[in-house]
């Protein structure tokens, strides 16, 4: 098989102490599905490899269809870039880009969503989808140091019954994930509608987190919590409407795992400066900074780091808590995760003291 080696240019800025500490610290990223991540350039390139004819001219008029009004619009391209997707050179090549590019913003962890029904309704085997997957996170781990590990998603807009067919075809890869999650279109699609299949999880010993709260309402966060049994929320933004629930999720320490430049892009928030997420921290809530899908939304996670710091006017404090909060809330061995904090707070001080 031959493999791409795929480079994601990286932008530069002037630096200073803040921006220095941001880069260098050691973060965890919670929130990022691997085919979100597909750059158009790779993506026109698999495109080529496998002889697949993408519905636009070239890499500059793809991008110019990144203009999304809410997340439906934003899932339509999605689901069409990853047609491209179809041998295990493929999924090694996509993953691989992806951790390298983390790994050189000091990401030390990663836990990566992907969507087994995206792939399996092209005819698409699973054994294709974990076996690139597992390569480039075995390679790119050995090569960097980066720990990371998978998170099976069940796509929402579709029925309960697929969700169990395809747990049911995934669990022959058991060792090759760790958790399963909700994501896809929010809204009309309420997590109670997949309430025995992530009680069947649970009893299988995975890990679980869901999204919710961006498009769809607080009353999601708490299903969320209550049937789900989630250990995070992905996104959750939408929490501060209401307070019950904020001292609820604040009291429990469940994480929120935000994504500023998503929530722009899909406009969740008509700005940066508009975004939430100083005041989620100002009420106690453990949130994360994460980069959802960085390729259609501008920026992986240091660049989210950075342009959400610069438009709210967060401080040293504010990326040592977050960076904490990543760390600690991972599913990563608590050794790695005792390890990385240790760097985290010794980094921390030396800023402190600079």
């Amino acid at each position: 098989m031959r493999f791409l080696q795929w480079k994601i240019p990286a932008m530069s800025k002037p630096h200073t102490p803040l921006s220095e500490f941001i880069r260098d610290m050691p973060k965890a990223e919670l929130h990022i599905h691997i085919e979100g991540s597909l750059e158009p350039e790779l993506m026109f390139a698999l495109a080529q490899r496998n002889q697949i004819q993408l519905p636009y001219a070239d890499v500059a008029s793809l991008r110019a269809a990144y203009q999304f009004h809410d997340l439906q619009s934003f899932l339509d391209i999605y689901y069409a870039g990853a047609s491209v997707l179809r041998t295990e050179a493929d999924f090694y090549d996509m993953t691989a880009a992806y951790l390298r590019k983390a790994a050189s913003e000091n990401v030390c962890r990663a836990e990566l969503f992907f969507d087994p029904q995206t792939h399996t309704e092209r005819g698409i085997d699973l054994s294709i989808v974990f076996a690139g997957m597992r390569r480039a996170i075995r390679d790119v781990g050995s090569e960097t140091g980066i720990s990371a590990d998978l998170i099976l998603c069940f796509l929402r807009h579709l029925s309960e019954a697929d969700g169990f067919a395809v747990l049911e075809a995934a669990l022959p890869y058991r060792e090759h994930f760790i958790g399963v999650g909700l994501d896809s279109s929010e809204a009309g699609h309420p997590p109670e509608k997949f309430a025995r299949l992530f009680q069947h999880c649970r009893s299988l010993g995975l890990r679980i987190v869901a999204h919710a709260g961006e498009e769809g309402p607080p009353e999601y966060i708490r299903q969320a919590i209550d049937i789900l049994g989630v250990e995070r929320i992905d996104h959750g933004v939408r929490i501060l409407e209401d307070q019950a629930l904020v001292d609820r999720v604040r009291q429990r320490g469940t994480a929120l795992t935000v994504c500023p430049l998503s929530n722009i892009k899909l406009c969740v928030f008509p700005t940066l400066q508009q975004h939430n997420l100083k005041r989620l921290l100002q009420a106690g809530l453990r949130a994360t900074i994460n980069s959802d899908d960085p390729a259609y939304f501008g920026g992986y996670l240091l660049a989210n780091f950075q342009q959400t710091f610069d438009a709210l006017d967060l401080d040293v404090h504010d990326a040592y808590a977050l960076a904490k909060n990543s760390l600690e809330l991972s599913f990563a061995p608590a050794a790695d995760i005792a390890r990385w904090c240790k760097d985290l707070d010794l980094q921390y001080q030396n800023a402190l003291s600079a």
